[in-house]
């Protein structure tokens, strides 16, 4: 009769369940493991095989089989070691099958026996939490698993402290979640010297969750705006903590399950490929769209990453999730960023002016641009020509207003959208689309004439005229109007392109 222990296989966000069944076979002495595993899978023989020699046990002279099922669900990565080495020692009688039964495994093993940490735990405890059952891991990743609730967890250092566990011999204490990390702010607002228009372009974006684009000459200022774009959002709250925590458990990221309130920042080099940048390689990971879910993606430089990279962006952007495609597997992560970029004018950077800018100007500003395709452009909300800053502004006092002046403002706006979309599976003004924004933007009669004029004059497509409305409401939203007036479509369509890139 089979030996049955519980484990999980990852699926982008998801984990599934897999049985991990072992039998004892008269026959020629053999360990075989099947069950569509990957090379990490197939190399775990010889850890379970080094693990239990380590304790001084030595494997029966029988065949071992050693299957994994669903047999055709693909399996990765090194956590199925030790429900292996536990349902072999169960099928020798070396532990109880039964207490087994009652645990959801995963960890890592070493030839010394002792239990590495695996990425994913966090997801396999929250699995074990909705089946009722306990959690056997890492000692390493207790505090990560212990975030998931009121299950019992048994975070073990080695193999023989785990069986010494299940024997009664030495109970091992049970693990108490991370401490939260503190909120970082990095820079602050009142370090940039003049900018007002770009400041107030970065705090809609703020207040409403909306991508951002800001096109100046080097040394402007730009990404030292978005660097304070962190200062000025409100923490997570827990459930988005967790789900922010969850895609750092898979990526391997989350270090002593210390969870964080403050939102991703991430700011991938110019160099990076479409699976750095959205996710997939060997082993499918989440790339820094979804690293940075429920926070900033920055691209600094943005017309030097390869254009195909930057399209791939396109989907993420729109639907707040990205779909990694595989011939053995489709994985979904999740992507709901707030995309910031920066670009220069042109390659010289010094487009109009005159005694600094390069003999091709301005058809270099043409072809630089040229690189960043218009449906991308499409999907950003507030466009920004940020000036070069002069020795006059230079020389002036620090700005009054600093990074926490703006957060309160727009903790205030976010509070009125967190109102306004209770139960709607909307978070911000930049998520709401459909019959809900007809319904919380519609704008009075002023502004409908106006917003229906610009949409023929700037030639606005579909796409454009809904980011308008939700610009425009996030606006109104910081002035705390209740209704969209002409000013406040006005002032959306300010920050809007004016003509395609050619």
């Amino acid at each position: 009769m089979a030996t049955i222990v519980s484990t999980v296989a990852y699926l982008g966000l998801e984990a599934r369940a897999v049985e991990v069944q072992v039998q004892l076979i008269p026959g020629l002495p053999a360990f075989n493991v099947v069950g569509l595993g990957d090379k990490a899978v197939g190399e775990s023989r010889e850890r379970v095989r080094g693990a239990i020699a380590a304790m001084g046990l030595a494997l029966p002279p029988k065949r071992i089989a050693v299957n994994l099922s669903p047999a055709d669900l693909p399996k990765e990565g090194s956590h199925f070691d030790l429900p292996i080495a536990l349902a072999v020692l169960g099928a020798m009688g070396v532990v109880d099958v039964e207490t087994l039964a009652e645990f959801v495994v995963v960890g890592e093993l070493g030839l010394d026996a002792r239990i590495a940490p695996s990425p994913g735990v966090l997801l396999a405890a929250l699995f074990a939490s909705g089946e009722g059952k306990g959690l056997v891991c890492p000692a390493a990743q207790g505090s990560e698993a212990a975030w998931a609730g009121s299950i019992e967890i048994v975070a073990a250092p080695d193999l023989l402290g785990l069986i010494n566990h299940f024997k009664g011999h030495g109970l091992l204490s049970a693990p108490r979640p991370g401490e939260a990390e503190a909120t970082f702010r990095g820079p602050d607002l009142a370090q940039v010297r003049g900018q007002e228009t770009a400041k107030r372009a970065l705090e809609i974006a703020a207040a409403g969750g909306h991508n951002l684009l800001m096109c100046g000459p080097p040394g402007a200022g730009k990404s030292l705006m978005a660097a304070c774009l962190p200062g000025i959002l409100p923490p997570l709250d827990p459930a988005e903590a967790l789900e922010v925590s969850m895609v750092q458990s898979v990526a391997g990221t989350l270090t002593e399950g210390r969870l964080t309130r403050t939102r991703p920042f991430r700011a991938p080099h110019h160099s990076a490929s479409m699976a750095a940048l959205t996710g997939g390689g060997l082993k499918v990971k989440p790339g820094e769209v979804s690293l940075a879910h429920l926070g900033v993606l920055f691209l600094d430089e943005l017309p030097e990453f390869q254009r195909a990279v930057l399209d791939s962006l396109r989907q993420p952007l729109e639907t707040g999730s990205v779909s990694v495609a595989r011939a053995n597997a489709h994985v979904t992560f999740p992507a709901r960023v707030q995309l910031v970029a920066a670009m220069n004018p042109c390659r010289c950077g010094h487009l109009g002016d005159a005694g600094l800018a390069c003999a091709r100007a301005p058809k270099c500003a043409a072809d630089y641009q040229a690189k960043v395709s218009g449906p991308l452009l499409d999907r950003i909300d507030l466009h920004v020509d940020v000036a070069a800053v002069s020795a006059a502004d230079l020389v002036l006092p620090p700005p009054t207003e600093d990074s926490a002046a703006v957060a309160a403002r727009v903790a205030a706006a976010r509070a009125v959208q967190t109102c306004r979309y209770a139960g709607e599976g909307v978070r911000t003004n930049a998520e709401a689309d459909g019959p809900l924004l007809d319904r919380v933007a519609t704008p009075d009669a002023p502004g409908r004439a106006l917003l229906t004029q610009a949409a023929g004059a700037m030639r606005l497509t579909a796409r454009g005229y809904t980011r308008i409305l939700r610009v425009a409401r996030t606006i109104a939203d910081l002035a705390d109007a209740p209704s969209i007036g002409r000013v406040h479509i006005a002032e959306a369509l300010s920050y809007r392109r004016r003509a395609p890139v050619n």
